[in-house]
């Protein structure tokens, strides 16, 4: 498994969960605080391949994932913007993050769905 740190801002949507109720938003301290950094199964560097080729290797990774687990799929095809998301609609999986990393190139976190 591999490590990734998340932007601020995802944690910062989230609410803080105390003693088995909700009690508070994340403070600024709470947010930076936390470890912000989450798990990743599988990690896909589809640079280079072009529109179905970036959509279909996410598929087939994500096929021998189980249900709940996290891929990063670094892409820089621009049909990939509109690709990825639609793909994870459809397939009901949760695109939880999607990062310009300049160049033309996105990272995309998707998490199986079950």
């Amino acid at each position: 498994m591999g490590r990734f740190p998340l932007s601020p801002d995802i944690l910062f949507s989230v609410g803080k969960v105390t003693n088995g109720g909700f009690t508070k938003p994340w403070t600024e301290y709470d947010r930076f605080r936390t470890d912000c950094a989450m798990e990743f199964a599988e990690e896909l560097d589809a640079t280079g391949l072009l529109c179905p080729l970036p959509v279909l290797k996410a598929r087939k990774r994500l096929q021998g994932l189980s249900a709940g687990a996290i891929l990063r799929v670094r892409a820089d095809d621009p049909a990939a913007v509109v690709d990825i998301p639609h793909f994870c609609t459809e397939q009901g999986h949760d695109l939880i993050e999607q990062q310009d990393l300049g160049a033309g190139s996105r990272l995309y976190v998707i998490r199986k769905g079950g």
